[in-house]
């Protein structure tokens, strides 16, 4: 964890980066939210060699990281970096009346509506045919309920969707939870989510493009890990809930919300689904192999009126690892 008191050389090399008309705008408008080169081009009203300039510079002093999104790459305050809090009191100082700050906020405001428009657009091709689905299983709000009753009073400080799709379950926790994150593996997709958050009022969030095979986070950080509706397109589940459990802390917890075996074949062909549920003992042995217990199982069968439909599961396994303070300080030793 970054020292919370920066030193000296740390913030003359940040106020030196920041001290200038240009990337003092790029800062400003990043704490407002993640941007692209493009985006910021278009607010700023420079060449994508000089924003791009200006962009290196802030991030070989530290204060602005860039995550890549296939060819896209997106750019943001490094809130882990230990002088962020200084530099976000100076932003925060700023004039907002001011006719320079005024319209950069106003361009930056007109660019999240058109990333919106375009998150939207691609939804709505895919929306019908997550309703048929969607028919099938009991709603949505009872899944969710069932989630939040699962995971109460466990202690969630960060939290990372696996297949985040919408960001909706990330929506869910939010409320409790300090450090978002999540990851798709399309792009388009990761778009849908970023609106849906942006308009929620939710941030900052972690979102990465990437292979639940391989999810481009550190190990051992996240108290929950979520596979929402995952592990049925994917060939390979049981190395998906092994992936996801090395991004476990010690004593934390892995959830994956899927089908229960079924036969409705169609959606093989019509979804792309891959495998046609899960059992118990298939996610149970595929978390003991991870290094998880499974502690709770929850069964929500579906709807009255649709005997033949689809059954969610909700399997939660927790990690085996003892939470402590290891190691010990001299006082708990009885060393004086």
């Amino acid at each position: 964890m970054a020292n919370s008191a920066p030193g000296l050389d740390q913030v003359l090399t940040a106020l030196r980066a920041a001290g200038e008309d240009t990337r003092l705008r790029i800062l400003l408008l990043l704490s407002y939210g993640e941007l692209s080169v493009s985006e910021l081009t278009d607010i700023l009203g420079q060449s994508q060699p000089r924003i791009s300039r200006h962009l290196k510079q802030l991030m070989e002093a530290g204060i602005v990281e860039r995550l890549r999104e296939g060819a896209w790459a997106f750019f943001r305050l490094a809130d882990s970096h230990p002088v962020l809090r200084l530099l976000r009191a100076l932003l925060d100082s700023l004039d907002r009346e001011d006719i320079v700050v005024k319209g950069d906020r106003e361009r930056f405001d007109n660019a999240r509506r058109a990333r919106a428009r375009a998150a939207d657009e691609y939804f709505s091709h895919l929306a019908p045919e997550w309703d048929k689905v969607r028919s099938l299983h009991t709603s949505e709000a009872t899944v969710e309920a069932a989630v939040l009753e699962l995971l109460e009073n466990r202690g969630i400080w960060s939290f990372l969707d696996l297949g985040t799709g919408t960001g909706r379950m990330i929506q869910l926790l939010a409320p409790t939870v300090s450090h978002l994150a999540g990851l798709d593996s399309n792009h388009a997709m990761l778009g849908v989510a970023r609106s849906n958050l942006q308009r929620a009022g939710i941030g900052p969030v972690d979102l990465r493009q990437g292979d639940i095979y391989a999810p481009p986070f550190p190990a051992g950080i996240y108290d929950l890990v979520a596979m929402h509706q995952v592990l049925h397109y994917l060939d390979d589940p049981a190395r998906a809930v092994s992936e996801a459990a090395r991004l476990i802390s010690a004593g934390g917890m892995l959830l994956v919300v899927d089908f229960a075996p079924h036969s409705l074949e169609f959606l093989r062909d019509d979804q792309k689904h891959r495998h046609l549920g899960f059992s118990h003992d298939d996610v149970i042995r595929w978390m003991s192999d991870a290094g998880l217990e499974c502690v709770a199982i929850r069964d929500l069968p579906p709807p009255v009126e649709r005997p033949d439909g689809l059954t969610v599961t909700l399997w939660l396994g927790k990690d085996r690892r003892i939470r402590t303070d290891w190691p010990l300080s001299p006082s708990n030793q009885g060393i004086v």
